[in-house]
């Protein structure tokens, strides 16, 4: 059985001010069973406490008001659980990456860790590789994609990898905040005749100041400035793109284990 009460009452069962109510009437997020056409009261029915404490927990969870209405008009309750379940995943996401950043600031609070650089002159060598314009904001979603697919081209003609897969960063990238991107995974020599030739890519024989980044990629920026600094100060860089190798990355460790070898280009050989 239900009851209609007016808007106060309903306020009180709901914990919703009457101010709130109004707004979601006037957006048609939550309207009243009835309104009184003498004085424009409006009139809800207990029926609706349920869906008014859902849209106040969801608001608490900083859900969009465009996708909360979008939940209530969802055609069924699998619908409407998807889109809920949805935004969990999204907000625990974003829990995650703020732990991240709070123990990178507090690194910062610390005294710096002397950089460790390696000097490694590499040859050329050949890869399969993809390559895109990408905004820095979308480049973690893009590498994800297209080292599955350098990884499915391998494994299409039963080869394993020369060597960790990595990638290019073209100045603009940082400069810009977009820029060219290439991921490449290495092959040897005598197999680049089983890629169609679009798809390998010799990687330029280069000399490099190397640091190793230890961790997920929050406080990478560290790492680029001890390493960029020492370049700076002890050598001459070449403005081309920076090369980095995942020794373990995404897809083979918990982020805390990722390695990351930053490679600084300072000289041709």
């Amino acid at each position: 059985m239900t009851a209609t009460v007016p808007i106060g009452e309903f306020s009180r069962l709901t914990y919703l001010t009457i101010k709130t109510l109004r707004y979601y009437h006037e957006i048609e997020l939550l309207e009243p069973v009835s309104i009184d056409p003498g004085s424009g009261y409006r009139f809800y029915s207990t029926a609706q406490v349920d869906q008014a404490h859902l849209i106040k927990r969801l608001r608490e969870l900083n859900m969009p008001l465009p996708e909360i209405k979008a939940v209530m008009a969802a055609p069924d309750q699998a619908a409407r659980d998807a889109a809920i379940r949805a935004h969990l995943e999204r907000m625990e996401a974003e829990l995650v990456r703020t732990r991240d950043v709070v123990a990178s600031l507090k690194s910062l609070l610390l005294p710096s860790a002397r950089i460790s650089v390696e000097y490694r002159s590499v040859a050329s060598h050949p890869a399969v590789a993809m390559r895109k314009v990408v905004a820095r904001e979308d480049c973690g979603e893009w590498c994800e994609y297209s080292f599955g697919s350098l990884y499915e081209r391998l494994a299409a003609v039963d080869l394993a990898p020369a060597g960790p897969g990595g990638a290019t960063y073209a100045p603009s990238f940082f400069e810009e905040d977009r820029g060219e991107v290439v991921t490449f995974v290495p092959i040897e020599a005598r197999h680049r005749d089983r890629f169609d030739a679009a798809s390998v890519l010799d990687l330029p024989a280069r000399r490099f100041a190397i640091a190793v980044h230890a961790g997920p990629f929050t406080d990478f920026d560290r790492t680029y400035g001890a390493l960029g600094s020492h370049v700076a100060e002890h050598d001459s860089a070449l403005t081309e793109p920076i090369r980095e190798n995942y020794l373990v990355g995404p897809g083979d460790a918990d982020p805390t284990d990722y390695r990351t070898e930053v490679c600084w280009p300072i000289g041709r050989l």
